[in-house]
Parts: structure tokens; C-alpha cells; sequence
């Protein structure tokens, strides 16, 4: 069975491309719908541009000028097409020169476009557009009629040179016009296009696409603060599990010891023996010591979170103080380690809380020695750089995974390797050096490899 974490982010994974998905059709279906309003309004306009044309009181030929330049090309034509009509390769290609001519005539020389530009402005439309002539049929007449071109509709006839094409499937066909002059038949259609068509649809979904994204953004978004705060739920709830876990180990030790003394000496020949009176009557007093410490750091970490925490600093000389406290550590738990020492601090002061600092230092002494599997090495090193004083612990232990890292100084937390009671504690040794550190005005740093040992690096002002 899926974990409620992997069942919540697979829920996410498939969501989030299903709400895009459904965005996008969405936009679609409003894209093309916008796109045949747009259509349907210009058609309607420019129904509206040819009936106001042609009831206007002084109605003027948007196509005046090309009749006129057509009926003079047109017998010029004519001409030409009598002396040729015997050679087919010449008379194809007149053909085609005659066919782009009209062409050329229609698309430079009509006024219909700028009539409805500016009818379109006056409605409060979109007044720029591509116009676009398609001839359907031409002929040049003399005596004889000669078909210069014809479109596919007349199926008797397939031209042997390439014609304009019809309008795109988004043009809007305004109008067919059938010309007649005294050399010539024309029909043609007259269509327009928006050159920026896209645009105007953009602008008109704009809304609908802002809303779509903003809320993809958003769904992905919360999935996200969500998942994050599942995960740190669960960081948390297994940190106060093994921390209850933790402590129950650690407080039964003690416990059990004094439990055991205390039944000790309800024996009658432990009574009649002082020696062994003594000896468990200071089991039960060192015993109390580490219980009641164990109390005081859970009442310490608990203060710390309410209150301010504040030192009580003085000018300190921080050689000595180490010394003092390699020494006491020397001669304490640390009799199975061998320390190297290279201090470098020239004597400087500091100011220092000297309690709170030894127990600092003794903390990542402790730790170089406790997480090791092999005969501990500590290499204890100080100077002074940049008016701040470094103090390194480098051991040969187990070391610290890069995931282990980002977290090793928060409370309760315990390296994936620590979980197991193989090396007893409760996760507050690190975050007691952190806090210890920052109150000093200064940070601890951390460079580990699993198997390699680490570097635990002090730096607090001088």
C-alpha cells in the first residue's frame, strides 16, 4: 500500500497535467469562438460598408481608375493576341503577362479598400486589414473572344500558368464584380484578411487566458506549499518520535541503575559491608548526576525556545580557556582519544560566556570521540582571521551524509546513522553548539564525508 506522502504526490503529478490539459481545451473552444465572432462581425460589416456605398447620394466607383487603365490595356491586348495567336508558346506567355497586368491594375489602382478602412474606423473597429483579389475568369475580346484564364470551376479548361489563389479559409469574401468593357471580360472576388488577427483574438481572450494561467499557477502552488508542509509534518513527527524513543532509552539507564542500587542495599550483607555501601551509594549519586543533566538540557532547550537567550560574557583569553578545556576533557571522557593540538590565537581575548563555551566545545569533543568506530584521532586547531576566531574539531568518525547535513543542527534531529541506539543521545547536542554559537555572535560550519570523518569549524568575533 502507498504512503499517504506518495499517494498525496501522485494525486499531485496526474492532477496538474489534467488542469493544464483542460485549460488548454477550454482556451481553445474560447479561441476559435472568438475567431468565427470576429469573422461573422467583418462579413456583417462590410455588408453594411457595400449597402451604404451604394445608397450614398453621390456614389463614387471605388474602381473607376482600374476600368479605365483595363479598357486601354485590354485593346493593346487584343492587338497583340491577332499576331500571335499562331505561335502557342508566345501566346501562353502573353497569356500569363496579360493575366498579371489586370491583377497588378486591381490590387494598386481600387479605392474599395481604403472605403472600408475607413468605414470600419468609424464604426470603432479594426481598421487595418490585407485585401486580397482572386480573378475567376478573364477574356480579351476581339471579334473573337481569347479565355486568358478561367478557375477550376470551369472544368473545360486548365491554365498553363500559375494563378493568384482564393482567400484563406479565415478570409471574408466582400464581393464578386463582373467587368465588361469594349476588349474585355473580367469577373473577380474581393476578400480581406487581418494582418494582425492573432492579436485581436488575444486581446479579446486576453482575460480568459490570464485566469486559465493564474490558476494553474496557483493549483501548483498550493500543491506545492502542501507537499512541502506534509514533508515537514512528517520530519517533525518522526523527530518528536525518536526523540520520545531516545529519551526513554536514555532515561531508563539511570533509572534502572538506581532502581538496582536502591534493591542493593536492602541486603543484609550488603548492609554489614560499608565498602560496598560506599561504592553504591556513588553509583546512585553519579547515576543521579547524568539524570538530573539530562532534565536541565530538556529545561534549557525549553527555555531557550520561550525566552531570549542571553550570556553572561567577559573579556576572555581564549588560549587559555581551550587549554583548560582540552585538559578536563583529557582527563574525562576523552582518556581513549588521541588529540592533536595546534593553537594559533596569539593570545587574543574574546568575549565569552565561559560556561556556555566549554560546553560548546566539549559537546563536538564528545561527538568526535562517541561517533567513531575506529581508535578516535581529534585534531583541535585555532587562529585568527578577519578579526574572528576559528576553531576547528576534525575527527576520523563516521562522518555525516550531504541529506544528514542540512539538517544536523536542528533540534531533536539525529543522523540517519545515530537513529539506533548503537550511540546514545537526544539530538540536542548539535543544536545546543548552534545556538551556543549564534548567541556568541559567530556560526559553526560543517564539511563531513561518510567514512571520512568531519570538520566541526567555531567562528565567533574576537
Amino acid at each position: 500500500m502507498f504512503k499517504q506522502g506518495n499517494i498525496i504526490k501522485l494525486l499531485g503529478i496526474l492532477a496538474i497535467p489534467l488542469l493544464i490539459a483542460s485549460q488548454i481545451i477550454i482556451l481553445k473552444g474560447i479561441w476559435q469562438q472568438k475567431d468565427e465572432m470576429l469573422y461573422s462581425r467583418y462579413r456583417s460589416l462590410t455588408q453594411e460598408a457595400a449597402a451604404s456605398l451604394r445608397s450614398s447620394g453621390q456614389y463614387i466607383d471605388p474602381y473607376d481608375t482600374v476600368r479605365i487603365i483595363l479598357d486601354y490595356a485590354s485593346k493593346q491586348y487584343a492587338d497583340e493576341l491577332v499576331e500571335i495567336k499562331s505561335d502557342s508558346a508566345e501566346l501562353t506567355s502573353k497569356k500569363q503577362d496579360i493575366y498579371d497586368y489586370f491583377l497588378i491594375a486591381l490590387n494598386e489602382e481600387q479605392d474599395y479598400s481604403a472605403y472600408l478602412s475607413g468605414f470600419f474606423e468609424r464604426m470603432g473597429f479594426e481598421k487595418d486589414f490585407i485585401h486580397r483579389i482572386v480573378i475567376n475568369n478573364l477574356d480579351i475580346i476581339d471579334g473573337d473572344t481569347i479565355n486568358i484564364y478561367r478557375d477550376d470551376s470551369f472544368r473545360n479548361f486548365v491554365p498553363s500558368f500559375t494563378a493568384a489563389s482564393h482567400g484563406s479559409k479565415s478570409s471574408i469574401l466582400v464581393q464578386r464584380q463582373w467587368f465588361s468593357g469594349n476588349n474585355y471580360n473580367l469577373n473577380f472576388e474581393y476578400y480581406i484578411d487581418f494582418s494582425d488577427k492573432q492579436k485581436m483574438i488575444l486581446r479579446e481572450t486576453a482575460t480568459s487566458l490570464a485566469m486559465s494561467i493564474l490558476s494553474i499557477i496557483l493549483v501548483v502552488t498550493l500543491f506545492i506549499i502542501t507537499y512541502n508542509n506534509m514533508i515537514k509534518e512528517k520530519r517533525l513527527s518522526d523527530l518528536k518520535t525518536d526523540f520520545i524513543n531516545n529519551m526513554t532509552h536514555e532515561l531508563k539507564t539511570p533509572l534502572a541503575t538506581i532502581t538496582v542500587a536502591g534493591k542493593t542495599l536492602e541486603m543484609d550483607k550488603v548492609r554489614q559491608n560499608d565498602g560496598m555501601i560506599l561504592d553504591t551509594a556513588k553509583l546512585i549519586g553519579k547515576q543521579s548526576v547524568h539524570l538530573n543533566q539530562l532534565i536541565n538540557m530538556i529545561l534549557e532547550i525549553s527555555m531557550w525556545e520561550r525566552t531570549q537567550f542571553e550570556l553572561s560574557k567577559k573579556p576572555t583569553n581564549v588560549t587559555d580557556i581551550m587549554n583548560d578545556i582540552l585538559l578536563s576533557f583529557q582527563n574525562g571522557g576523552g582518556k581513549t582519544a588521541k588529540i592533536d593540538t595546534d593553537l594559533r590565537l596569539d593570545d587574543i581575548s574574546a568575549e565569552l560566556d565561559t560556561v556556555y563555551f566549554t560546553t560548546m566545545i566539549n559537546n563536538l569533543l564528545s561527538n568526535a570521540v562517541k561517533y567513531n568506530e575506529r581508535n578516535p584521532e581529534v585534531k583541535v586547531k585555532g587562529l585568527v582571521e578577519n578579526g574572528m576566531v576559528h576553531i576547528s574539531i576534525t575527527d576520523n568518525g563516521i562522518g555525516i551524509t550531504k541529506a544528514d547535513q542540512r539538517h544536523i543542527f536542528e533540534k531533536f534531529y539525529r543522523a540517519s546513522g545515530g537513529n539506533i541506539h548503537k550511540y546514545k543521545g537526544l539530538g540536542l547536542g548539535l543544536y545546543y553548539v548552534k545556538k551556543i554559537a549564534e548567541a556568541h555572535g559567530g556560526d559553526v560550519k560543517l564539511t563531513s564525508r561518510p567514512g571520512k570523518g568531519s570538520i566541526f569549524t567555531v567562528v565567533i568575533p574576537c
